[in-house]
Formats: C-alpha cells, structure tokens, sequence
C-alpha cells in the first residue's frame, strides 16, 4: 500500500507540495533572500562552540545567548521610550515600556529552563569559564543604569573593552528612565523639587518627599492627569517584572552552585540578594501608603 501522504499520480508533486504551491509559497529559494538569510541563521547557529566535553554545556550557552539577545531588544525599546518621554512622545512610550516588561517575563521564565541543570552538571563545566560571569554583561549594565541604578565602580568591568566602556559610560552619564520621567512632570507644571530636575546624572538617585508628593498629586486626580498616571503604572509594571527577574536569578544560582562565589569574583547569592533590596522608582510604590 501506498503511502496517502506521499503518494501521488504519475507527473503529481507529493502530496506536502502540492499543499505548498496551492497556498502560493515556492520551495526554490536559490535566487533569492530566504529566512535562514534574512536572520544570519548560519552565524547564529554556529555561535555555541562548548569548552568542556559535558553535555549541558549547551544549555548553559544557549541561555545566556538568547538572554543577551533579548536584552539587545530591551535596551532598543528602553533608548526609544526614554527618547520619547523626553520629547513629551508618551503613548509610544508607554507601547515600549509594555515590550520592554514583556520581555523581562521572557527572561524570568528563561530562568526555569536553565534551573533543569543540577549542581553536580554545573561543576563540570565551571572550570571551563574561567572568570567569564554574567557580572560582566555590558547590555545587563546599561540597562541597571538605564534604570536609574547608577554606580561607576560597575564601569570597571568593562574597562579592558574601550568601545563597549564608552557605551556603557554613556548610559552612566544620561538621565535614566525615572529622571526624564520627572523632567516630563516638572514641565506639565507638576511641583518636582529642583534637584531631581537638573542634578548630576551620575550620581544614585535619591529619593525624595518633595517627588512623592508630586506623584500623589498625579494619583489622586489622575482623570486631570491620565497620560502621567499612566506613565507611573508603566513604570510599576516595569519594576515589578524587574524585580521578578532578579528574584528568579538568585533563586536559580542557589539552586546550582548554592553559595559558592561567582566565577567573576562576586558573593554569587548573598550579592544577589542585595540586589533584591534595590529599588528604582521608590516614591511611586512609597505613594501607594500615602492614597
């Protein structure tokens, strides 16, 4: 018997092919630009070259890699949105700022896969890295200082790569996320104190009364001033996806290597954790004790 899939009268295309060409796609892509050229599959695809003979290294690359592409897409949407709030652009923002928490939920259930590699599976390719550590991770850096979680000791990692310090010294130096977020309030003639307005970008951000009290006047008459109360709930939506990130991120290193140190030098968990206490736009979760 004939196979019904593949068969066909004599001068028939199979089966499969014939479904192809009644829905007008061709299957000759010799003359012209095909999926695997469009997205450079060949690169992509060649770019895992594991060290040590074990299995799940490939795991362990693939995880970081397409977290570095999706960070890639993430900073793309973060320079637009900031760019848009300062030019008072705030529904295309607020498109953006929705990818961007989209994507931090990519990276939080990205944790779970490689959360499958046990401990024992994990030593055996550790000493293969060297002091290669996600610690290092340029895009991650921007993004903290993006932000607003500015601290120029995280500059030094990258000062051996001139052209990527110059790129991560620039997001140092810009006003973050939360400070043309403010700039934006102070000039719809909402009251923000003048030092969180023009101040030395470089520097931790503060946080203030004077910025909470501005905010409350945004959240208790947010009919008067919908687009900015909606940029404040963006922003909550941002953190809280943040925060689950860096949540999933300790909890999967415990989980791996426990509390050894990172390969880049770091506590590994306990640096984690202080990083959990971190908050980026702390007047708007304060405000909410205050409505």
């Amino acid at each position: 018997m004939s196979c019904p899939i593949h068969s066909g009268g004599a001068g028939e295309a199979p089966r499969g092919e014939s479904i192809v060409q009644e829905e007008g796609a061709q299957l000759d892509f010799s003359r012209d630009m095909s999926y695997g050229d469009y997205l450079h599959l060949d690169e992509v695809l060649n770019a895992q070259h594991p060290l040590s003979p074990d299995h799940n290294e490939m795991l362990f690359i693939v995880q970081h890699q397409t977290s570095e592409l999706w960070m890639k897409l993430m900073l793309h949407e973060l320079r637009a949105a900031v760019a848009a709030i300062a030019a008072d652009q705030l529904p295309p923002a607020f498109k953006m700022l929705a990818r961007v928490s989209k994507i931090m939920e990519q990276l939080v259930h990205a944790w779970d896969v490689l959360a499958t590699m046990t401990p024992p599976e994990y030593s055996a390719i550790r000493p293969y890295l060297a002091q290669s550590s996600g610690f290092q991770s340029w895009q991650y850096r921007c993004i903290e200082f993006m932000l607003g979680n500015k601290n120029a000791a995280m500059l030094k990692p990258h000062e051996h790569r001139p052209d990527l310090l110059k790129i991560v010294e620039a997001a140092w130096r810009a006003p973050s996320l939360y400070d043309e977020s403010l700039r934006l309030m102070a000039r719809r003639g909402i009251a923000v104190p003048a030092s969180h307005v023009e101040r030395d970008w470089t520097q931790p951000y503060a946080v203030d009364d004077g910025v909470e009290q501005a905010w409350l006047q945004v959240y208790r008459r947010p009919e008067a001033h919908w687009d900015l109360y909606q940029l404040g709930e963006e922003l909550t939506d941002l953190e809280d996806a943040f925060r689950l990130w860096r949540f999933r991120h300790v909890t999967t290193v415990e989980r791996v290597i426990g509390f050894k140190r990172g390969t880049g030098g770091t506590g590994g968990v306990s640096y984690l954790r202080k990083m959990l206490d971190t908050v980026l736009f702390p007047e708007i979760w304060r405000l909410r004790t205050s409505l």
